[in-house]
């Protein structure tokens, strides 16, 4: 730990001796602090370290504790401010560690929040499965509209005029190929590159619309598994203030009707399924470091989604 000390001028520079086996000391030429300072500093630091104490908690005790004059110091001083210390730690349930817990098995480190108030380590796993374990099909080619920027455009301000604004899914679905986790992306006429997801309908939900979606282009017809979709936490939300701009991950203070909300879902994936492809478009693994902020090719949303998936630990689960 770094302890404050005074300035020390170019006369009164210190002098450092090296030991043969204690390496370099420094001799500031005034009394360190004592040592029940460092022990309880080191005993502190570990507690944080082993626990769910937030460091800035830590910070706070050992300010106040550095304080306090040597000569005032006692073991009961000592022994208060380690208690103060774990006291402070709160399992996820909202009761303190060193009274009674509110749950019938006891509290243990993977449950407690951190210090921003976050759920343990193991909510922050994703399981992914290679890529041998699906199976890929075709079936009949969707209809696509031949339209050019300007009809696009113009759809747009007739969807806005009748429902106001528009809302858009996509699904983040990742797989396992090369010990790398993998994104699944729609390839449009061997140019443009689509999460799976779509428009939804006025007034319907979004996991709802997000699974009608993945079963209309990644299943089979009629195979009615829409419930089969396990659809995760939202992870991100773009939005597009007018009709020809790119989109935004941020709603920009200075747009109070933005056009258009893309909102973007983890999709989690059995061991073992089924992909039914439609014939005009192709289903294509890309790997996380080459999407990576490659805005040219795929896109703000797309490029976008390996720092969105950044705070998931993969666990890659071979079959």
């Amino acid at each position: 730990m770094r302890v404050p000390r005074e300035s020390v001028g170019p006369d009164e520079a210190p002098e450092m001796e090296f030991g043969a086996s204690t390496g370099p000391k420094i001799e500031t030429g005034r009394e360190g602090p004592p040592i029940q300072h460092l022990q309880f500093a080191r005993q502190l630091l570990e507690s944080t370290a082993a626990t769910s104490l937030s460091f800035s908690v830590s910070r706070r005790i050992l300010k106040l504790f550095f304080s306090t004059p040597s000569s005032s110091l006692n073991s009961s001083s000592i022994n208060d401010s380690a208690s103060l210390s774990v006291s402070l730690l709160v399992c996820s349930r909202g009761c303190s560690i060193v009274g009674k817990c509110k749950a019938t098995l006891p509290c243990t480190i993977a449950q407690r929040g951190g210090g921003g108030g976050g759920g343990g380590d193991q909510s922050r796993v994703l399981d992914i499965y290679p890529l041998s374990s699906y199976y890929f099909g075709s079936k009949d080619a969707l209809a696509f509209k031949e339209e050019t920027l300007a009809d696009r455009v113009n759809r747009m301000k007739s969807h806005y005029a009748a429902h106001g604004l528009r809302t858009c899914v996509g699904a983040v679905i990742v797989v396992e190929l090369f010990r790398h986790p993998h994104l699944l992306l729609l390839q449009v006429r061997n140019s443009t590159f689509k999460l799976p997801g779509g428009r939804l309908r006025p007034g319907e939900s979004d996991v709802e619309g997000l699974k009608r979606k993945l079963t209309s282009k990644l299943s089979a017809d009629g195979a009615g598994d829409e419930t089969q979709w396990e659809v995760g936490e939202c992870l991100g939300m773009w939005w597009r203030p007018d009709f020809e701009t790119l989109p935004y991950p941020y709603l920009p203070p200075n747009v109070k009707k933005p056009k258009e909300c893309t909102k973007l879902f983890l999709v989690k994936l059995p061991v073992s399924r089924k992909f039914i492809v439609p014939k005009n478009l192709k289903l294509l693994a890309v790997p996380l470091c080459q999407i990576h902020e490659n805005l040219k090719t795929y896109g703000p949303v797309i490029a976008g989604v390996p720092q969105l998936l950044s705070k998931f630990s993969f666990n890659i689960i071979d079959s």
